[in-house]
């Protein structure tokens, strides 16, 4: 039995591509990638299989192995765990039940994450998102909304206003985001895969971006958006709107891509299939 039980979980691991590893202070995290899906059981299954290798999109899953530490979650992130782990979900009082619920409001972030503990495996619910692995030393970054995954203990996560109106109400991104502060590990879920993500170290300096693609930035730069020219002759002229600007010293990720695929995921293909069975229809006629 046991030696069965060693070529299965061979077999497991044969399949898997570890993307990204870190390990610290008792906690290893592991992005892990499934090479192949085998699981063909009928001909629908086998086409959408079939279409998803071909454009290139691949499962995958976060692998946590504690010892002697705790992470906490994403609500619902959890797929199952093994080894002497316990679980917990504080609320923090009717106080920290009511701020929890503003934030979740606000963020969409979830109201209850719990914290794992202790020594053990953990591994997180698998898709096909797109995830990046960070490492904070006593400092903070803001994120856009529902990009929070999970994150080591130590790591605080709140609610972020934009500091003034013209960010709230021009810069796409609402008027509320998500801070992440600390020292620790934590992942995110990000809008594109890392290999399109590009990012940058401003010191001193002005970044302007004519869109909402920035994703995360640390929290001392200054945002506003402002117009890209200095008049409205300019600003008109040069056919661009409000632009967001990003000052200081800090780090800007963004995901230049992300307005391809928001466009092209509303290309929806049913208008064509419903064109195409009225010419077959009016043909027959």
């Amino acid at each position: 039995m046991k030696g069965g039980e060693s070529i299965i979980e061979k077999n497991f691991y044969d399949n898997i591509n570890v993307l990204e590893c870190i390990e610290k202070d008792g906690i290893k995290i592991e992005i892990l990638e499934y090479k192949t899906l085998r699981g063909l059981r009928d001909v629908c299954l086998a086409e959408n299989l079939y279409y998803l290798e071909k454009a290139g999109m691949s499962l995958k899953q976060i692998k946590i192995t504690l010892n002697n530490s705790a992470v906490t979650t994403e609500r619902g992130a959890l797929y199952f765990h093994k080894g002497n782990i316990a679980a917990e979900c504080e609320t923090g009082g009717v106080g920290g039940l009511a701020k929890k619920l503003i934030k979740n409001r606000l963020t969409s972030e979830s109201t209850f994450t719990p914290t794992y503990s202790g020594t053990g495996e953990i591994f997180l619910e698998p898709g096909f998102n797109h995830y990046i692995l960070l490492e904070l030393k006593n400092e903070a970054i803001i994120v856009d909304r529902g990009m929070f995954y999970f994150c080591e203990n130590g790591i605080s996560v709140e609610v972020s206003a934009q500091k003034n109106l013209s960010s709230g109400l021009f810069g796409g991104e609402g008027w509320f985001q998500t801070k992440i502060s600390g020292t620790g590990l934590c992942v995110l879920a990000i809008p594109v895969p890392p290999a399109e993500v590009l990012k940058y170290e401003l010191k001193n300096e002005r970044l302007q971006v004519d869109g909402n693609f920035v994703f995360l930035r640390t929290a001392s730069l200054n945002f506003t958006v402002g117009r890209s020219a200095k008049n409205f002759v300019g600003n008109f002229t040069s056919g661009e709107g409000a632009l967001q600007t990003f000052e200081g010293t800090g780090i800007v990720w963004m995901a230049p891509t992300q307005y391809v695929y928001k466009t092209l995921a509303q290309c929806f293909s049913a208008p064509l299939l419903n064109t195409s069975r009225s010419a077959d229809t009016s043909n027959d006629d």
